[in-house]
Parts: structure tokens; sequence; C-alpha cells
């Protein structure tokens, strides 16, 4: 912010003018003026300097900072190298070194990543089958946004994939949930999960067009919001050709949206690996939209995040009986999730893969702290934590408000005393 005008000579003016002004009383206009502007200005200190949201209008670009993509595609992410010690899932999650050489993370002959549960394994009673997760290797922070282009995500009985970010630590730094479902749910499920005192609000009319479920954050399945979209998840996600999930991570909110092949904005379809993005015009309406507000102030709730990518089976979600059987209870003979699903032969996770053209990471942010990553921390439901590079914020709207602040309101007083 250029403060130039703010000089020696401004503040020597109006003293000069108080000093030297004719004594005689202020006309009634005048007075009036007065009180009109110290109004405004107490106002402005109220906006300015309260734990609520302040909405500033700002023309911003997004510039690139990481693109995961082709052949590096996983060289900056950390494989977690453990069973699923965080929803009790039915996997074990492979370190690179097998998940490459069992060929469940690998890039495929078109570019793109590929991300799958074991599919050629005839597995015991009583054993787990492998899979993947993977974080990634720094973290961003408030003024970022988060962008995934998939070609196919894992789907079917049993299984239970996720594209969402985690915090620092958990549940203190936060976690945003972009995509997740389990067995043959059609709907995408998008969710927060917070420390206790984070409330969603009831979204106004055409702030979103998903469905709000639960406004507690804190609680287990966190603040949830449905896309009504069918092809946002599963079996329907891939008959679309795809599409592209994408979450803005704002002082203002977190807003994630949600589009099929066929309806990719323009300024998307256009980006390139080295191209900003200057524009949200043309996203449109997001599918879920938590608004930064006095009951769930984002900044506080939320700290620098990291992305994860994985897939587990059964657990907490996926294998819950009530969750299950309705979908899957014909899945096999006794109709419970490991035993029909997870042991036995590896072909009906045929689906169970990721596709992935891109990740990306644009942010108004610059990168400090450098550092690497914990292949480790919690899932969407569990607890955990690990160290990064962090991308942090190089100013935003609040910071510059309050940075003025002070100046404006003197300035104010200035003239009208």
């Amino acid at each position: 912010m250029d403060r130039e005008y703010l000089n020696a000579d401004f503040y020597a003016g109006n003293k000069s003018r108080q000093q030297y002004a004719p004594c005689s009383q202020p006309q009634p206009f005048m007075k009036l003026l007065s009180r009109i502007l110290r109004f405004y200005a107490f106002q402005v200190a109220l906006h300015i300097f309260e734990d609520g949201p302040l909405t500033l209008p700002a023309a911003r670009a997004y510039d690139l900072v990481e693109d995961y993509k082709g052949s590096t595609f996983f060289d900056k992410w950390d494989f977690y190298g453990s069973y699923d010690n965080l929803t009790n899932g039915d996997v074990i999650w492979q370190d690179r070194a097998n998940a490459t050489s069992d060929q469940l993370a690998f890039v495929n002959s078109a570019g793109n990543a590929i991300i799958k549960v074991d599919n050629t394994t005839n597995v015991p009673y009583n054993i787990k089958r492998n899979s993947v997760r993977i974080t990634t290797q720094q973290a961003f922070g408030v003024g970022s946004l988060f962008i995934a282009d998939f070609i196919h995500m894992p789907y079917g009985c049993s299984v239970w994939p996720a594209f969402w970010t985690r915090g620092l630590s958990w549940p203190e730094g936060g976690e945003i949930d972009i995509m997740e479902g389990v067995n043959l749910m059609t709907q995408n499920q998008m969710a927060l999960h917070t420390r206790q005192g984070c409330m969603n609000v009831a979204p106004a009319a055409g702030a979103q067009t998903g469905t709000t479920g639960t406004l507690d954050c804190s609680q287990g399945a966190g603040c949830t919001v449905l896309d009504n979209s069918t092809s946002s998840f599963g079996a329907g996600f891939a008959q679309a050709g795809g599409g592209v999930f994408a979450a803005q991570f704002d002082i203002n909110g977190i807003f994630i949206w949600f589009w099929p092949r066929a309806n990719i904005p323009q300024s998307l379809q256009q980006s390139t690996s080295t191209s900003p993005i200057n524009s949200l015009t043309d996203w449109g309406v997001p599918a879920a939209s938590y608004p930064s507000t006095t009951s769930c102030n984002i900044t506080n709730f939320f700290d620098a995040q990291y992305l994860v990518l994985d897939v587990t089976l059964c657990g907490d979600w996926a294998g819950v009986p009530s969750i299950y059987t309705p979908q899957c209870a014909n899945q096999g003979t006794t109709g419970l999730c490991y035993n029909d699903n997870v042991i036995g032969p590896g072909d009906r996770y045929n689906n169970a893969y990721f596709e992935i053209q891109y990740v990306r990471v644009y942010s108004t942010a610059a990168v400090i702290n450098p550092g690497s990553s914990s292949s480790g921390g919690p899932s969407p439901t569990s607890g955990g934590s690990g160290s990064s590079t962090t991308t942090q914020p190089s100013g935003s709207m609040r910071t510059v408000a309050r940075d003025i602040a002070p100046w404006v309101l003197w300035g104010m007083l200035v003239a009208v005393l």
C-alpha cells in the first residue's frame, strides 16, 4: 500500500490550517459533516478490528506454485508406508518403492498418474490388501487454490477414496474434504473438520449448489455438504469422462467446486503449467460454500494445509453396517465388508483407482520456512501431525486494512477537528 500521501507535509498542512483559521464558530453544515465523518470512522474501526470476516473488493491473480503432473508427479509427495491406523481401514498403504514395483503408483502411457488398490492378489483371511496414500511435502497457506483434474476415481463396494487437505496438526489445523465418498455413492460429500468451536451456517439462497448437512465442524462427520450432481462421484463420474475439483482457501471462506468434463470453465481449460489464474468469474456458484463468519473464522481454525490422496477399504465409514449394507449387502455371502470384499481375488477392485491428469496449487502467497513433511498425519476422521515446507500469505486485504487503519482514522479525525 502506497502511503506517500500520508507524509509530514500532509500533517503540517492540516496543523497550519487549524492554527491560522479564523476564530469563528463552525457553520451548521460543517458540524453535520463532522458528525457524519466521525460516525463512519467509528464504523471502519469496528469492521477492521473485529474478529469476524472483513469483505473488501480485491482484484488479484493466483500464481501457480506447484504443478504435480506427468513423469515427475510423485516426486514431491510422501508415501505413508504403513497400515491404515487412522480410519481402521483394511489396507496397508505402501511406501514408494513397493507401490512402484507393484504398479500401485505409476505414470501411464498417457502421462497420467495412477494410484490404485491391489487388484491382482488373492488375499487370505486376516490379511489386509495393499493400497496407497500420499501427502504433499509442502503445505499451503490461506490465499491458495487447489485444483485437480481426475479422469477416473476409485469406486465400488468397500472402497473409500478421498482427495483432501490437513493442517500442520489435527484437528487444531483443520481439514478440508474436497472429494470423498464410499461404496456405491453417486454424489461427492464435501466437509470441513476442526477443533471444537467452528459452526457452519446455513447458506444464503444461491450461495451454493450442494445440500448442507451437519453444521458442527468438530463432530465426527464434520460440517458436510452433498453435491447434487450424480456425476460428482463413482461410476457416474467415470461415465462423464471425469472432471475437475477446485477449492479456494481464503480469508473470506472455503469454497469448493466440481465440473464434469463437458462443463469445465474456459479459464481452466486454457490454463497451462506456467499460467496464472487471473479470474474466477466463469467458475459459477460453488458446490459447497463455507463463509468465514463470527461462528467460524477460517483463519482461526485453519493453518497451512497439506494435500492428501488416498484409498482405503471398509473402515470407519465404508464398512459401517448401516452404511455398507443398504448398498452392498448382496456383494457376498456374509454381508460383511471385509469378508465379502477385501479377502479373496482382487478383480473386484478393477475400478478402485485414480487416474490424474494434474493437481495444481495456485497462491497469492510466498513460500517460507523450507523443510520436509512427514508421510504420516491424520485421516479424514482421525488425528496426526507433521512438519513441512509451508506457503503463507504474503499479504491479505485484512492485513493491509489493519496496517493502514490507524493512518486512515487519524487522517479523518484531523480533517474534521
